[in-house]
């Protein structure tokens, strides 16, 4: 595999545990209402969170212990994590109202697809300084593909994540939700139109004779 195909390979994997705890960070912060600060914070642990466990799950079904897996892992992935998670919160806080937009808000969606994207194209080049130099993700390759790669025994049963498989989920998810909250959004501008509509229309002749009915005064003679 050439550089170029694996630095994509590489920041493409990256990515994938990036956006999922990104995206769950954002989610829980603009659901239960946390500040941009404490947002961005919760999304940036996840993110390093579900992207070293991407990175070791592999390399505990290739046969690495746990600790082994673990250091490896924060030497490949650390640098590739980082910067991405600088730029995808950059360009969130950079775009006006989109760290306080709900998960109703269209914007919220469109916003986080931009970073996750720019994001991608920035670690890009990183990834591929680093494997050109026999560092960052090409600490993982060996073991991806040494003597142990076949799994043996319990480590059959760790699932084997595909990085493209989880980025076609991901965007899936994320198109999803924009479609949603694009949907509540038409849905609340047709019913504010009717209202007007029907505001602009007045009472209807029934509404209009209850009205002379209760400003009439009442008949003496019948009391």
């Amino acid at each position: 595999m050439g550089a170029s195909r694996a630095a994509a390979s590489a920041t493409l994997h990256c990515l994938t545990g990036c956006a999922i705890g990104e995206v769950l960070g954002f989610i829980i912060g603009a659901a239960v209402g946390l500040s941009s600060g404490w947002t961005i914070a919760l999304a940036v642990g996840l993110a390093f969170l579900f992207g070293y466990t991407l990175s070791i799950l592999p390399l505990l079904r290739g046969g690495l212990a746990a600790g082994t897996a673990l250091r490896v892992v924060l030497a490949a992935d650390t640098l590739s994590i980082a910067t991405m998670e600088v730029v995808d919160n950059g360009v969130m806080l950079l775009i006006p109202g989109a760290m306080e937009a709900g998960l109703a808000n269209p914007l919220f969606w469109a916003s986080m697809t931009f970073a996750l994207a720019v994001a991608y194209l920035v670690a890009y080049p990183v990834n591929r300084f680093l494997l050109l130099r026999g560092k960052g993700h090409a600490l993982v390759h060996r073991f991806h593909h040494g003597p142990g790669a076949h799994p043996e025994g319990w480590r059959r049963r760790i699932p084997d994540v595909r990085s493209a498989t989880l980025a076609a989920l991901i965007f899936a998810f994320m198109l999803g939700g924009f479609a949603s909250a694009v949907g509540g959004v038409l849905e609340d501008g047709a019913e504010e139109g009717n209202h007007a509509e029907a505001t602009l229309r007045g009472p209807g002749p029934g509404a209009v004779q209850q009205s002379h009915d209760r400003r009439r005064p009442p008949d003496l003679a019948a009391l």
